[in-house]
């Protein structure tokens, strides 16, 4: 067997850990623990019994699939990404790439007709999905602040469910590449962190997402069970917890022999929402580690950097790095 050359110079090395598996049905207060847990620890795990309907699951897996299927003439329609709509390889701004091509959409009503033969299903898959998976999210940040003992258990999804709220859904499509290719570049969407609050991800049975809770260290996540929603913290969340929930680095590798397929919703706030730690988890001996900030002061910051820039330290206190524009 002949196996792909990591990429180059970092020295990386692989392990082996499982993702906690969480059973939303199972007692609260203990679900609860348990994310606060893998949120502290590793700032991802898994979710199961999680009361998204398998058939809006599939509607929009459907739609993912028929898009990505298209001739490249009839998907640039919907393209470029600026920042919404399609890319491929070209990824932001700032001259990152990959071996990816995507369909990023703002989860507000959806009018772009050119994405669909019929854009009416496509837009009710969409609707139907992003609303589903932003009660997730919403639920799951609702178990999160009851775990963290915060009195009001509504302050970190009510950013979710601010009609302003800036939250994406981004459609993958990873396709197979040839062993040559592999060994040059096996990057799909190469290493970051997620700037919003929380990300919720759906992807089919094809393995490739890693994680890196430290440094040099990557862990491969198995795609399985097929029914599990994975989820993570961002960086606009660690910023929320006083750095107490854990914004890890991950990226996405290709496979040699078949499609990975993938959709992300990321949870943002409002761009005028105020971002700040709540007093309950602050004390003498844990002051705050990040000034109050807007999404949109975040989001200018993540934009104006390379992919894989790090950009929360820009905002803690008593930073050096007071201009956010260098």
């Amino acid at each position: 067997m002949v196996v792909a050359h990591q990429p180059s110079n970092e020295q990386e090395k692989l392990r082996d850990i499982e993702l906690p598996i969480i059973d939303l049905m199972a007692e609260r207060s203990q679900v609860s623990k348990l994310i606060v847990k893998a949120s502290e620890n590793l700032g991802f795990f898994k979710v199961i019994n999680h009361g998204v309907p398998q058939h809006v699951i599939k509607a929009m897996e459907d739609e993912s699939c028929g898009f990505f299927s298209k001739p490249a003439s009839q998907k640039q329609r919907a393209g470029p990404a600026n920042p919404y709509g399609y890319g491929c390889k070209n990824i932001g701004f700032n001259g990152d790439y990959g071996e990816v091509e995507y369909l990023l959409l703002h989860t507000n009503p959806l009018s772009n007709s050119t994405i669909s033969n019929d854009p009416t299903l496509f837009r009710c898959a969409v609707n139907g999905y992003v609303e589903a998976v932003r009660e997730l999210a919403c639920e799951i940040l609702e178990l999160m602040a009851e775990g963290l003992g915060v009195p009001d258990t509504s302050v970190l999804s009510n950013f979710l469910r601010d009609s302003h709220s800036d939250s994406l859904l981004r459609l993958n499509h990873y396709p197979p590449l040839q062993l040559l290719q592999l060994v040059n570049n096996r990057i799909g969407f190469g290493e970051h962190t997620d700037p919003q609050i929380l990300t919720i991800l759906r992807s089919n049975d094809v393995p490739g997402l890693q994680i890196s809770p430290q440094d040099g260290f990557w862990i491969p996540v198995s795609p399985h069970p097929s029914t599990a929603f994975c989820v993570n913290v961002g960086d606009t969340l660690q910023a929320l917890t006083n750095g107490r929930f854990l914004s890890v680095r991950h990226r996405a590798m290709v496979n040699s022999c078949r499609r990975r397929m993938s959709m992300a919703y990321f949870g943002a706030p409002a761009p005028n929402a105020r971002i700040a730690c709540p007093p309950k988890l602050l004390s003498p001996h844990e002051p705050n580690l990040y000034r109050p900030f807007t999404w949109d002061e975040y989001k200018k910051a993540t934009y104006s950097r390379k992919l894989g820039d790090t950009r929360l330290h820009f905002f803690r206190v008593q930073s050096d790095h007071d201009d956010l524009t260098e």
